[in-house]
C-alpha cells in the first residue's frame, strides 16, 4: 500500500531484475495440507465485527502516507458495514461531515482501513480474500499485509501486498513485497502485475501463498508473482514473524491520485465476500 507512481515507471525493469513471476499459471495457491484457522465471512449486518477488526486512524490528524487524501473514520456505518453478506468498505466526499470528527486533518474525503492488528495474526500461511473492487480515477483499495513489530521501522519491518489497484488504471491487479533491501522508495521492490478484466465488475480471489522461503501471490489459481528468499539477512527477507491483515479505499495519493480525482467516482466501494487464512495442517 506504500507504493508510488514510480513503481508503475519502473515494473518492467524491476520485474526483470529481480526474477518475479510475470507468467500466470493455474495453480492451487492454497495448498491443499493446509486447513482453515481464521474467518470472516460477513453473515451479520452492521459494523464489521469488533472482536475481529480494529480501526486504523493512527494519523488521521497529521495526514496519512503517501500524499493521500482521505480520513479514515472508526466504526462509521457510512465507510465501513457488513450488509447482504459483504463487507462495504466505501470512500465518500462528505468533508463537511466528517468536519466535527476531533481527529480530522481537514482531508475532503472519508474511507475506512481496517486491519487484524491486535486481535489477529499468522506466521507463513495463506490468505484468500474474494472482492470486487472499485474502479473510479482517484481510488486506491488495497488487501495486503504488516507485521505486528512496531518496533522495527518500516520497510525494515516488512510489507505483503496482496491486491493494490489504482482506479485510472482499471483491471490492471499489482502484488508486491517491501523489504529494507527492496521497496519503492529505492524503486527496488518485488512486483508484478496481471490484468483482470472483470475486477471491477466481479468477485475475484486474491490469494497468497507465504511459506519461511517463498511468497507466492495470485488471483483465482493463477499465480502472478513469486519471491523466493534470497539470503538470510533479515534485510532481505523480513517474513519470519507475525503479520496482521489490513483492508482499505485510498483516495489520491502520489500513486493513486497521479491522474486526479474524479468527483463522479465517489462514492466508490470494495466489497468483500469474506476473508480466509489457513495454515498447514499439525501432524
Amino acid at each position: 500500500m506504500t507504493k508510488s507512481l514510480a513503481t508503475s515507471t519502473v515494473l518492467t525493469m524491476a520485474l526483470a531484475l529481480t526474477g518475479t513471476a510475470t507468467t500466470a499459471y493455474a495453480e492451487p495457491i492454497v495448498p491443499s495440507d493446509h486447513e482453515l484457522v481464521w474467518a470472516d465471512e460477513f453473515d451479520t449486518d452492521g459494523l464489521p465485527d469488533t472482536g475481529k477488526w480494529a480501526y486504523d486512524i493512527d494519523r488521521n490528524k497529521e495526514g496519512w502516507f503517501n500524499n493521500e487524501r482521505q480520513y479514515y473514520s472508526d466504526r462509521r456505518r457510512e465507510n465501513a458495514r457488513v450488509e447482504n453478506g459483504s463487507l462495504i468498505i466505501e470512500a465518500r466526499a462528505d468533508a463537511a461531515e466528517i468536519a466535527k470528527f476531533p481527529d480530522w486533518g481537514k482531508q475532503p474525503y472519508s474511507s475506512a482501513r481496517l486491519r487484524t492488528l491486535g486481535k489477529a495474526s499468522w506466521t507463513y500461511g495463506a490468505v484468500e480474500v474474494r472482492a470486487k473492487l472499485p474502479c473510479g480515477r482517484g481510488t486506491w483499495p488495497a488487501i495486503w499485509m504488516l507485521a505486528d513489530d512496531k518496533a522495527t521501522p518500516w520497510p525494515d519491518s516488512g510489507e505483503i501486498d496482496i491486491m493494490e489497484h489504482v482506479g485510472f488504471d482499471p483491471g490492471n491487479i499489482h502484488f508486491s513485497t517491501h523489504t529494507k533491501n527492496g521497496n519503492f522508495i529505492e524503486h527496488t521492490e518485488k512486483t508484478a502485475a496481471k490484468k483482470v478484466p472483470t475486477a471491477c465488475t466481479e468477485m475475484h480471489r486474491y490469494q497468497l501463498r507465504w511459506t519461511p522461503n517463498l511468497i507466492v501471490m495470485g488471483v483465482d489459481d493463477e499465480r502472478a508473482f513469486s519471491f523466493k528468499r534470497p539470503s538470510m539477512k533479515r534485510a532481505d527477507w523480513p517474513f519470519d514473524g507475525p503479520f496482521h491483515i489490513l483492508l482499505n479505499i485510498a483516495v489520491g495519493g502520489d500513486w493513486g491520485g497521479a491522474k486526479g480525482i474524479d468527483p463522479a467516482a465517489l462514492p466508490a466501494r470494495m466489497e468483500v465476500d469474506y476473508v480466509r487464512v489457513y495454515q498447514k495442517k499439525k501432524s
